[in-house]
């Protein structure tokens, strides 16, 4: 069967691969056109078990809301190059899997990716069919939503690498707002002192005494400064005893106290954290290619 212009050109609309791959694609296949999409469709899946290892630490922060408004979500989409994450696909998927996470507020990752995300393919194997059509390794990676519940969410984005969701009970939404652009600025790890892991609080009483008792200070001295460091610890890391970024002057706590509101939790998320990145040694590739090319 001839291959024409015009097949090509539908397997191209229907997949978004390129030509030349289409092209071959129907020459397998004697111009059959649903099994060259079967087959393009296993051919993706393979290259994206292939680029699965590669490190993926960039990436976008996408927010979306629910079509009832209740649910607010961020969900992290990585890829392996900043170019990619400008461009329209990417973008435009990474928009598809926020806006799932609102409507449906999965309760995992797992539960995520199954969910069927254009009416034919779920977000999996939408972001493998992405991966063999980019040529990158891109991972749906983390998701976060809160419901207002009788409360307020607030959200803040710092561009698309920082995202924040906040879950108010009292206040307001600009409060909730304000909250979560400190909350993007301060990083704090718990919102309160009650939240902090005892065994971590051990730990760290544990390093204070012992650095405290080179100071060759009598023991009751030794035990107010602990104390001290302990409490300064507390007001370094929790979200409540953080001075708030819009006025120093004042603790978080003190601010949602003077408003009657309390935080029922937060999420912050910022592209690529905990991933080791690979450094790129750029003498070593150039030495490398001379050494090929002699």
């Amino acid at each position: 069967m001839a291959i024409t212009a015009t097949l090509v050109k539908e397997l191209r609309e229907r997949t978004g691969l390129g030509m030349m791959e289409c092209k071959k694609a129907l020459v397998d296949t004697d111009g059959d056109i649903d099994t060259a999409i079967e087959n393009l469709r296993k051919s993706g899946q393979a290259k994206a078990a292939k680029k699965a290892g590669r490190i993926a630490a960039e990436g976008l922060i996408v927010k979306a809301v629910s079509s009832d408004g209740e649910t607010t979500a961020l969900a992290e989409v990585n890829c392996e190059t900043d170019f990619v994450t400008k461009a329209d696909d990417f973008t435009g998927f990474a928009r598809q899997v926020a806006q799932c996470v609102a409507d449906n507020r999965p309760a995992d990752l797992a539960t995520l990716l199954a969910i069927n995300l254009n009416g034919q393919k779920t977000v999996e194997e939408t972001c493998n069919d992405l991966v063999a059509k980019i040529g990158e390794n891109i991972n749906v990676r983390r998701l976060a939503w809160y419901s207002s519940d009788g409360g307020s969410v607030g959200c803040y984005l710092h561009g698309a690498r920082i995202g924040v969701l906040v879950d108010l009970q009292g206040g307001d939404i600009e409060l909730a707002r304000d909250i979560a652009m400190h909350i993007a600025a301060a990083r704090p790890l718990y919102p309160d002192a009650d939240a902090v892991p005892q065994s971590l609080l051990e730990k760290e009483r544990e390093i204070f005494t012992a650095q405290a008792a080179d100071s060759g200070k009598p023991e009751a001295i030794i035990e107010k400064m602990v104390e001290g460091r302990l409490k300064k610890y507390l007001a370094e890391t929790t979200l409540v005893g953080q001075p708030f970024v819009k006025d120093p002057d004042v603790t978080v706590g003190k601010l949602l106290s003077q408003a009657g509101a309390t935080v029922r939790g937060f999420v912050r998320l910022e592209v690529g954290e905990g991933i080791e990145k690979a450094v790129d040694d750029f003498v070593g590739e150039v030495m490398k290619q001379a050494k090929g090319d002699a």
